[in-house]
């Protein structure tokens, strides 16, 4: 490994020389690129993987002197998955530099791509609200260049996080939309009584029985055989349990349902505090009398 690190260094060295000499303007740069990734690579198999981001970010601003956009662009990437393994925010800083070069030159797919990397990121760092941000840029991307399913991969995260942060609205609105879209698709219509279910999943959380039993009525118009499905069973017999205030019969559905179909953490996350709703309202009525 030492070994490896001192044949980096001298590549990195010689790339610094020639940056620093006389010489024809592009060739100057052509060859310090070609030392640069020469280094780079050898900092990699050292495992040296903050020397080597900082190498492809050198490499990228030779390839800017010599208006290569694509190269600094892929460089960048290359930087970026380097400090992924030790520095989140160097890693996002160097993929929204690629991204700029990327849709610079219309390489949209790519930018949109690196979008959804940078939301991944924040994701991994538990930073919700960017990494919702950077989701929604992403799905934005992906649509433009028709790649519907990465769109919809970003949009149901999108979903989720929101519903997370009790931003149901915004939830609801992208589920329904998804299995509108999923509909006319034959490979995606069996996914439509899924995207309904985590719909009114957030519809119970508002706690609104009639915008439930609303709900429940367009996703039939919607999709004629949802209401044969066991996930509408599961939205209509708590709706009943939330206006009838019984809370054991809310968890004997949920856990009747749970037995067959297990509820992953999302959906136990949301319905426990349609759970702790409904406890708070029947302490509330206890109070009362």
């Amino acid at each position: 490994m030492g070994d490896q690190i001192a044949r980096a260094e001298e590549f990195e060295n010689k790339a610094e020389k020639k940056l620093n000499s006389w010489g024809l303007f592009g060739s100057k740069y052509e060859d310090a690129a070609d030392l640069f990734d020469k280094a780079a690579n050898f900092f990699k198999l050292a495992k040296s993987w903050d020397k080597a981001g900082a190498i492809y970010v050198k490499l990228a601003d030779c390839h800017i002197k010599l208006e290569s956009k694509h190269e600094a662009a892929q460089a960048y990437v290359a930087a970026a998955h380097c400090y992924k393994k030790t520095n989140a925010k160097d890693a996002i800083s160097c993929l929204e530099q690629a991204v700029n070069m990327f849709c610079d030159i219309g390489r949209l797919s790519m930018a949109a791509r690196y979008y959804k990397e940078i939301a991944e990121l924040y994701e991994s760092e538990q930073n919700i609200n960017q990494a919702i941000v950077f989701f929604e840029k992403a799905a934005d991307m992906f649509l433009n260049e028709e790649v519907t399913t990465s769109a919809n991969q970003c949009t149901q995260k999108v979903a989720q996080y929101a519903a997370e942060l009790e931003q149901y609205q915004k939830a609801i609105e992208i589920y329904e939309e998804i299995a509108k879209q999923s509909l006319n698709k034959n490979l995606l219509k069996y996914g439509v009584k899924g995207h309904l279910l985590n719909a009114g999943i957030c519809q119970l959380c508002k706690g609104d029985v009639v915008a439930i039993t609303n709900a429940l009525e367009r996703y039939q118009d919607m999709d004629p055989t949802f209401s044969g499905t066991r996930e509408y069973r599961l939205l209509a017999d708590i709706a009943a349990s939330i206006d009838e205030e019984d809370i054991a019969k809310f968890t004997d559905v949920v856990k009747e349902f749970d037995s067959m179909t297990p509820l992953d953490s999302w959906k136990t996350t949301l319905l426990l505090r349609v759970k702790e709703k409904l406890k708070a309202k029947e302490l509330e009525e206890d109070d009362l009398t």
